[in-house]
């Protein structure tokens, strides 16, 4: 598609926005920056992004003029598509992207796509690894915290890109189409923002939609909403399994990952020579290794990097030891089902730090799923309320509240003993009270390393 007579407008001043602002520039497409945020600093806006100095900048109340003067409106992936203001330009004609989409139309080269409730980062950072290993030329961007249009104009067509892709920004893709796609598994999440579970799961399965018959999609067969979806896909599909063996795919068995075609199986790693802990980690291995064959990668190059990978950062990562007590984070850990997985790691008595931004989760299914593991469970943030009393309906009573995280840490560190584990898996968003997930975890992180022994 042709965009350089499209006039561009590009809402949200967060790194996507920037990242989509400085790609059109660069490109020297008409585009303009708005933000709904009449206070944002505009002086110290420029100051900290100098190459924006020339594009006009909107804050506020959005001007008829501006609206009138764009073709093209590009939202950052936190903003909700139902806003007044976007179903306003909408309605008058005017097409609205994501930030995905624009980098989509702007770079070159295949890409491989990874959505689903719990395990992206994880399962895109390890597929980047693969495809390095055998590709002179790939890109990991999205979720995972770099915005693809930062890397667009860097692509050529012999460029592999790994993009991690959110609900949100499956909202607005139109011609997005991956030649391999995977969706890791769909439990309840967001639904402040997309309201329904039904929503939900249609955002989850749009990246689907533009893929061919040839194209290649990646799903867990161990997750129902996910084997009935592909079922009545027009594309190639390739299954994973933590639950069954499988005639054709990936599966575990016996501690260790197979993979099988036509009921011939051939060994692909044992679990225990993995540096990831969990069963949720082996479906992330597992969906990484799919993923690459698929597009080519010989087994035994995939093997090499998966021998050789640990855990990305804020997923159940390894911190420190302090007095025989061992410290996890798992910040990333933003939804109950995901906490649900750092609990299950876990192999000794743990004390667990909880609690956040209410995102309208029900918290009693990761309740449960303490299964005699958790010794004391320690709040914090907007949800601490609610998960006590959610944690008392489940008949675990062994519940501290905190005022900060630092509280938390402190409370946990003299609680615990010799042979006891830390963990920070909070189950919620970290709004509110850091800035993301990542703040929260290196937050922790700090606090750990500066306790005295």
């Amino acid at each position: 598609m042709d965009i350089r007579d499209k006039r561009f407008l590009v809402m949200g001043t967060g790194k996507s926005g920037i990242a989509a602002a400085s790609l059109l520039r660069d490109m020297q497409i008409a585009v303009k920056l708005y933000d709904s945020n009449a206070d944002l600093d505009a002086a110290a806006f420029r100051e900290k992004n100098p190459g924006l100095c020339e594009v006009e900048l909107f804050l506020g109340d959005l001007p008829e003029e501006v609206i009138r003067q764009t073709d093209i409106l590009v939202v950052s992936p936190g903003i909700p598509t139902d806003l007044p203001v976007v179903l306003s330009l909408q309605e008058r004609g005017i097409a609205v992207w994501g930030e995905i989409e624009l980098a989509y139309v702007c770079s070159k080269g295949k890409v491989l796509a990874i959505t689903g409730t719990n395990g992206k980062t994880t399962t895109t950072a390890l597929l980047g690894e693969i495809l390095k290993n055998y590709y002179s030329d790939v890109r990991v961007v999205g979720n995972i915290g770099i915005p693809y249009t930062s890397i667009a104009s860097l692509t050529t067509p012999g460029t592999v890109t790994v993009a991690e892709i959110s609900s949100f920004q499956l909202e607005t893709i139109k011609t997005f189409a991956p030649a391999v796609t995977a969706i890791l598994n769909i439990t309840p999440d967001h639904l402040n923002r997309h309201h329904t579970m039904e929503n939900y799961i249609a955002a989850k399965e749009r990246i689907t939609k533009n893929q061919r018959a040839e194209d290649l999609c990646v799903l867990n067969y161990g997750d129902e909403v996910l084997r009935s979806f592909g079922k009545d896909l027009q594309t190639r599909v390739a299954w994973f399994s933590s639950k069954e063996e499988l005639q054709d795919g990936f599966y575990v068995k016996d501690h260790a990952i197979y993979t099988a075609k036509g009921g011939e199986r051939m060994l692909l790693v044992r679990t225990e020579e993995l540096n990831l802990l969990g069963m949720h980690n082996y479906e992330n291995v597992m969906a990484a290794a799919a993923m690459a064959s698929g597009f080519g990668v010989p087994l035994e190059k995939i093997r090499e990097v998966l021998l050789r990978f640990t855990a990305v950062e804020h997923r159940i990562e390894y911190v420190a030891e302090k007095r025989g007590i061992r410290f996890y984070n798992d910040s990333k850990g933003t939804n109950p089902d995901a906490a649900i997985q750092g609990i299950r790691a876990m192999d000794r008595p743990t004390l667990l730090i909880g609690g956040g931004y209410d995102k309208d989760a029900s918290y009693e299914p990761w309740i449960r799923a303490f299964d005699g593991k958790v010794k004391e469970l320690v709040l914090i943030g907007q949800t601490r309320e609610r998960i006590r009393e959610a944690a008392g309906r489940c008949g675990f009573t062994a519940v501290t509240l905190a005022d900060s995280l630092e509280e938390a840490v402190d409370i946990c560190y003299a609680h615990a003993v010799s042979g006891d584990a830390v963990l920070l898996s909070p189950a919620c968003a970290s709004w509110g009270m850091f800035r993301d997930y990542e703040e929260r975890g290196r937050k922790f992180k700090e606090m750990v390393y500066h306790l005295r022994e």
